[in-house]
């Protein structure tokens, strides 16, 4: 018991751990999401309010006054008021003046004067396609300042005494970049401090409560199993087709049965057992001990006796030793049928030509009891496919049993019919018959009727007959009633060519 609670509790503990990093990975994947979508959000939403930026700046501060001087180099003064005004008001905005092939000219963020510093390009390709659209798409554009970087922009042409360029405004400069940086980290500190907090909790809460839903049905069959294994055979677990563990439910269910089943059979084993060492033990001690009654007597009075006596006792201790080769006999040929030592040589053979032979090897031990054996068959009766040495022991075996419970001068038959695509061999005697509560123990080893109590053998020629059936598929069948005779028969499948 201590190791399923230990067991169930692990699994808990896992489940619970799992579930665990499991929300807090899906809490952080939430907020790295929100944050990126909201980033996002925010600077398309920036980038269209500002998108006309760059036009406004050129007809308020080109109209009348040129980007350029008269030998063709940059207006320092004008841009210079131009982008101080500009990112006084806003110091997340970098201005830049591109040529038309979107080198940069000039702007108060760069250092110029170094003559060290390689001249800075802007790719024109997404400022021709915001200019194109308007500024109504959402556009990132190169970072002058941070190569390999992309800001959201703002841009327009323009042209001033034969000169074509651009304006180039990135509304989202390294100012705001490095202000946006410090209120991210506190934003995460804060955020998600708190929020592991809270998760941890709600996770406590929820998981412990989760678990003992979801665990129920695990719970009652660690419980079930535990009962079990304490002996409670009859335990089982309550409609498992309906468990969340239906399949494992099922399948203990079935091997539970299958456990009980086989211990019944083994109780009943062990009790056909002691039956059977019983029985054995007493019909090989009746005639071991007539044997040795009589050699002791012939030992004792061999003088004494006369010739005719002294046959008289030798044929008893021949019977005696007869009776007990036939049951040791039959003792190892229904061991070796138990222990599926045995395996049918089935052959096409006729069962009527069978029958016949062994109707006329028992004609003498039938006249000596004055008992009349008849054979009735069809004409043309098919083949059957058997092993014939087998089938021939189940007829001995029949006709043995029929003619020691038939009365003298009473009538013993042995009748082959056809039954569909069977033959059928039924051997009747008009004997005692058997009761009806005893027919279904006669087949069982050392098990008989009780009128044939008194009488020779232990009936373990039927419970041959019976394991040869099994071997070939098939049945052995009684009817009978008491004081009108029993018949046994069988079915054996014909042969087709």
């Amino acid at each position: 018991m201590k190791k399923d609670v230990t067991l169930s509790n692990r699994l808990i503990r896992k489940l619970g751990i799992a579930f665990f990093f499991l929300v807090v990975l899906m809490g952080t994947s939430y907020i790295l999401i929100s944050v990126y979508l909201t980033n996002k959000h925010f600077e398309e939403r920036s980038q269209k309010l500002n998108a006309q930026l760059a036009n406004h700046l050129i007809e308020e501060k080109f109209n009348g006054n040129s980007p350029f001087l008269n030998d063709g180099s940059v207006n320092k003064s004008l841009f210079g008021d131009l982008m101080h005004d500009m990112m006084a008001v806003n110091r997340g905005i970098e201005v830049y003046l591109l040529d038309s092939l979107g080198a940069v000219l000039y702007s108060v963020v760069l250092k110029h004067d170094d003559p060290t510093n390689p001249v800075q390009y802007v790719d024109l390709t997404p400022v021709e396609e915001f200019i194109a659209c308007q500024g109504d798409r959402y556009i990132l554009g190169d970072d002058p300042r941070n190569r390999g970087k992309q800001k959201i922009f703002s841009s327009a042409k323009f042209e001033s005494n034969g000169r074509v360029g651009y304006i180039y405004i990135v509304l989202a400069g390294q100012e705001l970049d490095n202000v946006a940086s410090s209120l991210l980290s506190d934003y995460f500190m804060k955020l998600g401090v708190g929020a592991s907090l809270l998760t941890m909790l709600f996770v406590l809460a929820l998981g412990l409560a989760s678990f003992w839903f979801l665990t129920k049905n695990l719970r009652s069959v660690i419980q079930t199993v535990r009962r079990f294994r304490e002996g409670d055979m009859d335990i089982r677990i309550e409609e498992p087709e309906k468990t969340d563990l239906s399949v494992l439910a099922t399948n203990f269910n079935e091997m539970a049965d299958t456990i009980s089943r086989n211990m019944e059979e083994i109780k009943s084993v062990d009790v056909l057992r002691r039956e059977l060492i019983a029985n054995v033990s007493h019909d090989l001690r009746t005639p071991l001990s007539i044997i040795h009654g009589y050699v002791e007597t012939l030992q004792m009075k061999k003088d004494q006796l006369e010739e005719e006596e002294k046959d008289k006792y030798l044929e008893i201790i021949k019977g005696s030793s007869e009776k007990l080769s036939k049951l040791v006999s039959q003792l190892f040929e229904y061991s070796k049928l138990e222990a599926d030592q045995v395996k049918p040589l089935k052959e096409p053979f006729s069962i009527t030509d069978l029958a016949m032979d062994l109707v006329a090897k028992y004609q003498l031990l039938a006249s000596e009891k004055s008992i009349e054996i008849k054979v009735n068959a069809i004409n043309n009766t098919p083949l059957v496919f058997a092993d014939i040495s087998l089938v021939e022991r189940v007829i001995q075996n029949l006709l043995d049993n029929a003619l020691k419970f038939a009365p003298e001068n009473g009538e013993v038959s042995l009748d082959v019919s056809v039954n569909d695509k069977d033959v059928q061999v039924a051997i009747s005697d008009n004997g005692p018959g058997i009761h009806e509560k005893d027919q279904m123990y006669i087949f069982d080893r050392y098990r008989q009727a009780r009128k044939a109590s008194k009488s020779d053998g232990v009936g373990l020629g039927l419970a041959i007959v019976k394991k040869i059936m099994e071997l070939h598929n098939t049945s052995i069948q009684v009817i009978s009633k008491p004081n009108e005779g029993s018949t046994f028969q069988f079915h054996l499948p014909s042969y087709s060519v």
